[in-house]
């Protein structure tokens, strides 16, 4: 049957007619393929229609409700809406058929994790993580895509078929490197749970090495996300690569980032002393527009495997980072035992963190060098309330 697409509203905002032309063939390719009037109806009306091609080729023709995938997955409705919602998904109306296969087979995967005996608050949780994460790697990609694929002076027919173009070669590439990361990503976590185990169960690591271990992290840098785009956001991060790997001199080495973070190892704990002040002191330098560091020092025995560490010091100086406040860094007492003059030192109260036994008493450092109006031993501790307990 042949549609009238001056009718159906499907040529709005067409003003010349090589544009009318262009999107006439495309109309004509997509009604071809299948797509519903109503689905056209909607991506004019949201200045979407080039993007048809390439979200047809990367998750196909909406064809369920929510009820439907419901349905046949076995699940209820409310969790599987719960899901979708913690992936970041909105809750489709009753009626609306727009759930695809993909989803479908998703939803599937999901009732098999619900009956090997994960927990439906687990599943939700660890939903929220791979949906916040999923959003970083496919803004990305996009960016990607876009760069390829787009051209100036492009019509709409020629943007969608190249946007389809690119995609459909990009696509079968992303899922194996995304496997590679999850399944690296995995094995370092459970090396880490691995050592600590054993650290807890024998009071000692063996084959460990005594090291000091800073990170210092970005403040805000989630918050910063959301007014970046996601290239001025990698060059955010860039920069603080740079930054470190500038003031990381023997012995101290720069081991890793990690987005918003920067993971510095010493067997020393003066050197990373002074370097981890200084990358905090680099950073205010960057002026109002980068954001300011804050960091954590501890020492103790690591493990070291394939240049990454791993046992309490890492732990511990993640998690002391954590509570630093902005501009400050933050060390375990026996740091500053360790290196004792030369800095100008203050005390933080004594803290719970999670895997590591016990309270652990904090200090905060400066440069002995710092003007002589600055705060000093008088401050209020970092990461907690006035007046709290030391």
């Amino acid at each position: 049957m042949t549609i009238d697409f001056e009718r159906e509203g499907l040529l709005a905002g067409c003003e010349d007619e090589p544009a009318r032309a262009a999107r006439i063939q495309l109309l004509e390719e997509l009604t071809g393929a299948g797509v519903p009037v109503a689905e056209l109806r909607r991506a004019v009306a949201e200045d979407r229609l080039a993007l048809l091609p390439v979200e047809r080729l990367i998750t196909g023709d909406a064809r369920y409700t929510l009820s439907e995938v419901a349905e046949q997955s076995d699940l209820d409705e409310e969790f599987l809406a719960a899901q979708r919602q913690a992936f970041g998904l909105p809750r489709p109306g009753a009626d609306d058929a727009v759930l695809t296969d993909d989803d479908l087979r998703a939803a599937q995967h999901l009732k098999r994790f619900r009956d090997a005996g994960l927990s439906d608050g687990g599943q939700l949780e660890a939903a929220r993580v791979m949906g916040q994460s999923m959003s970083a790697v496919a803004a990305v990609s996009r960016e990607l895509v876009g760069q390829a694929g787009l051209r100036p002076g492009d019509s709409e027919l020629e943007l969608g078929r190249r946007y389809a173009e690119v995609a459909a070669q990009l696509a079968p590439l992303m899922g194996p490197l995304l496997e590679y990361a999850y399944r690296i990503h995995l094995r370092e976590g459970l090396r880490r749970d691995v050592v600590g185990r054993s650290e807890r169960e024998s009071g000692r690591l063996p084959g460990g090495t005594e090291v000091t271990v800073a990170f210092a992290d970005l403040v805000d840098f989630t918050r910063l996300g959301e007014h970046l785009s996601v290239t001025d956001l990698a060059r955010v991060a860039g920069r603080l690569a740079t930054l470190a790997a500038a003031v990381a001199e023997p012995p101290v080495t720069l081991v890793k980032t990690i987005g918003d973070a920067a993971m510095l190892v010493s067997p020393e704990p003066e050197p990373l002393l002074a370097a981890t002040l200084a990358v905090v002191a680099a950073a205010d330098e960057e002026g109002e527009d980068f954001p300011q560091l804050r960091a954590g020092i501890a020492s103790g025995r690591a493990l070291n495997r394939a240049g990454d560490w791993y046992g309490r010091p890492v732990n511990l100086a993640s998690r002391i980072t954590g509570v630093a406040r902005p501009g400050s860094v933050l060390t375990t007492r026996e740091v500053q035992e360790a290196i004792g003059d030369g800095y100008r030192w203050s005390r933080a109260p004594a803290r719970h963190f999670k895997g590591i036994d016990g309270r652990v008493p904090l200090s905060r450092v400066r440069p002995r060098a710092e003007p002589d109006g600055d705060a000093a031993d008088g401050d209020e501790p970092d990461g907690v309330e006035p007046g709290e307990d030391a």
